[in-house]
């Protein structure tokens, strides 16, 4: 998605407003103004709507619309901290803790993204994240968290490649080279290395191994931990790819697992959408058009597929 080439803060608000006044709602409306407009230009419509109409725009949606399409239209309505932010407490709050959610937030995010969304977090709930975040988790997930949630992942470029050694020969004397597993060394290199180091630690580690580095977790770790530092793998391997695997796991099988699709459209529609769509063909042998349009419907199908730029009518 890029940024409307005609873009009109006060039409689009006016036009929103008439699309949810009176007998019924034009959903067709609302989902060509707020699949088809940039995150700035989205945020200047919300504050436009209020000043124009004395209302808040996302409480408007909400009483207006039903289900996954009135989620994802005030998704669109948040900044993405904010929409992380809710996201985040939601898996914590609710009857249990999605931790998939909080996976695939906190693996998958820059420095900078984490910091606002911890300012978003303090400012929406008047809690930190972390300290919710500890409460509801526990044992070495908790503490691969908590290190993610520190925001100092390194995000330099150069790569010293005795430290690549040091940090291959730890990880594998870590796991495999002994009796047990030593969580911790894994939790440092993979929370506070850069990518451009990781990506360089894998390969030597597959040099010390027969395994490569994912094979090695799974041998070594399980359950959340598991899934957690394989996703930061991913990332480290290729990010548009780690994102259509999350999409198609979202997808495959029997039903949708909505929230994480919706959560994944939202946040990559405006940065790396074509590349996730390409990932996904390639390793799927399908287009994520056709997977979304063979498990979603109606608007919520219309709004998701106009995000990643496969509106229905083209």
């Amino acid at each position: 998605m890029k940024p409307y080439d005609d873009f009109d803060a006060e039409a689009d608000a006016q036009a929103l407003n008439k699309a949810m006044r009176g007998l019924g709602t034009d959903e067709e409306s609302i989902t060509k103004i707020l699949g088809n407009r940039a995150s700035w230009q989205r945020m200047e419509i919300v504050e436009t709507f209020k000043t124009l109409f004395g209302e808040d725009l996302i409480e408007q949606l909400d009483s207006e619309l039903d289900h996954n399409y009135q989620i994802v239209c005030t998704a669109l309505c948040m900044t993405p901290a904010d929409f992380d932010a809710q996201c985040l407490n939601q898996a914590i709050k609710g009857a249990g803790t999605d931790e998939g959610c909080l996976v695939e937030i906190l693996c998958t995010r820059t420095n900078e993204q984490i910091e606002a969304i911890k300012e978003a977090y303090k400012t929406k709930y008047e809690v930190l994240l972390e300290e919710d975040i500890v409460g509801d988790t526990s044992g070495d997930f908790r503490r691969f968290m908590v290190s993610l949630l520190q925001a100092n992942r390194d995000e330099g470029d150069d790569v010293d490649q005795d430290k690549v050694e040091e940090d291959a020969k730890e990880l594998h004397e870590a796991g495999e080279g002994q009796w047990g597993t030593d969580e911790s060394v894994f939790n440092m290199v993979l929370a506070a290395r850069s990518f451009p180091h990781l990506q360089a630690v894998f390969s030597a580690y597959k040099d010390l191994s027969e395994k490569d580095i994912e094979e090695a977790l799974e041998s070594e770790l399980s359950a959340d931990l598991l899934d957690g530092m394989k996703t930061v793998v991913r990332c480290v391997k290729d990010r548009p790819t780690a994102f259509a695997y999350e999409l198609h796991k979202s997808m495959k099988g029997a039903g949708t697992d909505d929230d994480p699709l919706i959560r994944v459209v939202v946040a990559r529609a405006e940065v790396d959408m074509v590349q996730i769509k390409y990932a996904f063909q390639r390793d799927y042998e399908e287009s994520l058009a056709e997977f979304i349009a063979g498990d979603c419907s109606g608007d919520y199908e219309e709004i998701i597929l106009q995000l990643i730029g496969e509106p229905k009518d083209d």
